[in-house]
């Protein structure tokens, strides 16, 4: 991952002095995980700039922004900020933690707001809770930034990587463009040892090293619909079901991820793709499609319909005795 620079550290120590006054050198070099004498120094880039930072010597002394310091303002109405403290608590961060990045972010947005327009927002942010995932999908923001910094570049970068099944991997790819798709974050990229289109959860990236390398994007790139298209191809287990409707009244129901929806000659459409997971594909996405299905081919799939189809017919338990009446 590319190193922080001087200036962002010392920006990031302002953020601290601004949310914490009285803050010791030693507290500040904590939080900037760094020296005690790397944390004075940017201090002093502070106080190059223009920026009043007071120090007060002694057992309760630390330093203080000076009064001279003046922030832009921001201006939001009651409805924005309360929209902005929703859209940060759907994200499931703890928004109410400044050591969480969003949390310290609407923090500081919330505390150069007007009162009367922050009220709202104040307190909602401090007693509406989030129920966690399941599975924790969150990106590390600082991996993230590095993609992002990576594609804004056009840099080839280098990915620390861990699969589905938690091993660790390394690619070389040229990141094209992050994508969020229902809350789940993804690169969209070239492999170089594939040299095809690839997509990487996010939250699974574990390390970006920025190369030398660069590269063009695709005139034409659609990431979103690339997205969509990538994610239900390249899988290890093959999937074939056939439908006897039109596509039409079929394509509602299939996502873009479970393979390409073709038509068949008869009026009937096909569903064709791979998966990774021939159980979830079985029990969690054809078993939500509301019509009759022929799975013809993928012998994972077959398997795992089976062992779906088999789960919910002992769950009805065993039937009637013949010819007795059910009351």
């Amino acid at each position: 991952m590319s190193e922080i620079s001087p200036t962002a550290r010392a920006l990031r120590a302002l953020d601290v002095l601004q949310g914490r006054p009285g803050t010791t050198a030693a507290e500040l070099a904590r939080r900037l995980e760094v020296t005690e004498r790397a944390a004075r120094r940017y201090v002093a880039i502070l106080r190059e700039a223009g920026i009043p930072v007071e120090s007060t010597r002694g057992p309760y002394g630390g330093y203080t922004l000076g009064r001279g310091l003046r922030l832009p303002p921001l201006v939001f109405s009651a409805t924005e900020a309360l929209g902005l403290v929703m859209a940060a608590l759907d994200s499931h961060h703890a928004v109410a933690d400044p050591d969480d990045p969003v949390g310290s972010a609407l923090g500081k947005i919330l505390r150069v707001l007007p009162t009367n327009v922050a009220r709202q927002a104040v307190a909602l942010r401090e007693t509406a809770r989030t129920v966690p995932e399941r599975v924790s999908a969150r990106p590390d923001p600082a991996v993230t930034s590095a993609l992002v910094a990576a594609v804004a570049a056009q840099r080839q970068v280098r990915l620390g990587y861990r699969t589905a099944a938690g091993n660790p991997r390394t690619f070389e790819v040229d990141p094209w463009s992050v994508v969020v798709r229902y809350g789940r974050w993804y690169l969209l990229c070239r492999s170089h040892h594939a040299d095809e289109m690839r997509t990487f959860r996010v939250d699974r990236v574990t390390a970006v090293e920025q190369l030398d390398g660069t590269f063009e994007v695709p005139a034409d790139l659609d990431p979103a619909a690339e997205l969509e298209a990538n994610l239900g191809r390249g899988w290890e287990h093959e999937t074939h079901v056939v439908f006897d409707l039109p596509i039409e009244q079929v394509r509602p129901w299939i996502r873009p991820t479970l393979g390409d929806l073709r038509p068949l000659p008869d009026g009937g459409c096909e569903l064709v793709g791979t998966t990774s997971n021939a159980q979830a594909y079985a029990g969690e996405w054809l078993a939500g499609v509301p019509f009759d299905f022929r799975v013809v081919g993928g012998e994972e799939l077959r398997t795992a319909v089976a062992e779906v189809a088999g789960r919910l017919s002992r769950a009805l338990g065993p039937g009637p005795e013949p010819g007795t009446v059910s009351r």
